[in-house]
């Protein structure tokens, strides 16, 4: 089974990849963000409190996060593998994750890292914020307040990953194609 977790700050282009190295590696993709904001659709308790935490800017608390995503992998009991987008965030996160798959007999093949400047992420949220309608990508300072929450809690499993020799990090600039072939070289060997 090959679980990969996609990992880079907000805007970095994890959802977009994903949906590329999907259909490639036949993996199920699962967002964080896309989970959240179905519970949040759904108005589920869960949903209302990661809306809370969202609206802010603020990452959403550990226990609340991993129940959604246990509840993902689950529900794919058949799955090839797993792109975690947006998920570990946090040291404990990860821990969890490892101890949940390590259960069902599987591990993390690697942590792949798409590496972009914040000057061009926020460009690029704000532009996203036109036309998504996400509120949290339509205030300037919204973004920066993710972006420190991203280097304070979330870089540091960077660290995390490179302790056990699965970090790779992927200069995320330049047009899709050409990201999703640098991501391409490092998944097709891990």
């Amino acid at each position: 089974m090959k679980n990969i977790v996609l990992f880079g700050p907000p805007g970095a282009g994890k959802g977009t990849q994903a949906d590329v190295l999907k259909t490639k590696y036949n993996l199920v993709h699962i967002s964080t963000g896309d989970v959240f904001r179905f519970n949040i659709k759904n108005k589920t308790d869960l949903g209302m409190l990661a809306k809370s935490y969202m609206d802010q800017g603020d990452l959403v608390p550990d226990q609340v996060t991993i129940d959604m995503l246990k509840a993902e992998v689950n529900n794919n009991p058949d799955a090839r593998g797993f792109i975690f987008d947006g998920f570990p965030r946090t040291e404990s996160q990860a821990a969890s994750l490892d101890e949940f798959l390590k259960e069902k007999n599987t591990d993390i093949k690697g942590m792949v890292a798409l590496e972009v400047p914040e000057n061009l992420l926020v460009e690029r949220l704000l532009n996203r914020g036109k036309t998504s309608g996400r509120a949290d990508d339509q205030d300037e300072s919204k973004i920066r307040n993710r972006f420190n929450e991203y280097m304070t809690k979330t870089a540091i499993l960077k660290d995390y990953y490179q302790k056990q020799g699965k970090y790779y990090g992927v200069d995320g600039v330049g047009s899709i194609g050409d990201i999703t072939s640098k991501l391409e070289e490092v998944i097709d060997n891990l």
